[in-house]
């Protein structure tokens, strides 16, 4: 028992000391003593062992350092359904896949405004946030599409009826999404895209601003 407890000293000192002194430490406990002439086996066993025991222990017992997840973007896509499966291929396509947080607001960049409500735009900023904070993104991507339900109802429901009008409307949205996060960000990276209902394209808008 009062070898147990040497050992358990040797832990508790192990932890209490600089390492320089753990270095010396590791050093005297790999030493094989059975080696030197004046010592015999029952010394070594009776001297050394509590200390063996004691350094497996505090290997087994060392830290591991957390693994530190990134991610390369944050995705803000509309909630319809229809583009989905053409979003994943173009981000995969990009590739991007398997390293991207994803957010999804009725409107895409219409929601960064407020639309239909204020608590939209805040759930955006809370998810960029989030992921700028946790997976230390550097660049943000906007998918607005067309035939947009959200734009609809915002802006004007025979929109998706002017291809130009539409295209135009979404680009200013998309522009003032721009503006809002690098006011915000300044050292972001920023993509704005608009994506087709029928060939499924995805048209990048650059920003104006």
């Amino acid at each position: 028992m009062e070898r147990l407890y040497k050992g358990l000293d040797i832990i508790k000192n192990y932890f209490h000391t600089s390492n320089q002194q753990r270095q010396n430490m590791n050093k005297t406990i790999n030493q094989c003593l059975c080696c030197h002439p004046l010592a015999s086996r029952r010394h070594f066993l009776k001297s050394f062992l509590p200390a063996a025991v004691a350094f497996t222990v505090l290997q087994l017992a060392t830290p591991v350092k957390a693994e530190v997840n990134q991610a390369q973007a944050l995705v803000l896509s509309c909630i319809d359904f229809r583009f989905m499966t053409a979003e994943q291929y173009f981000l995969m396509n990009k590739n991007l896949g398997g390293k991207y947080d994803w957010t999804a607001l009725a409107g895409a960049s219409l929601a960064v405004t407020g639309f239909p409500h204020q608590s939209d735009a805040e759930a955006f900023w809370d998810q960029l946030d989030i992921s700028y904070r946790l997976h230390h993104i550097h660049k943000v991507i906007i998918i607005d599409h067309q035939d947009c339900g959200a734009y609809a109802l915002m802006i004007d429901p025979n929109l998706s009826k002017d291809s130009e009008r539409e295209l135009q409307v979404h680009t200013n949205y998309l522009n003032q999404a721009y503006s809002s996060i690098r006011s915000r960000y300044p050292q972001m990276e920023i993509e704005l895209y608009f994506a087709t209902l029928n060939s499924a394209k995805f048209q990048q808008i650059l920003p104006t601003h």
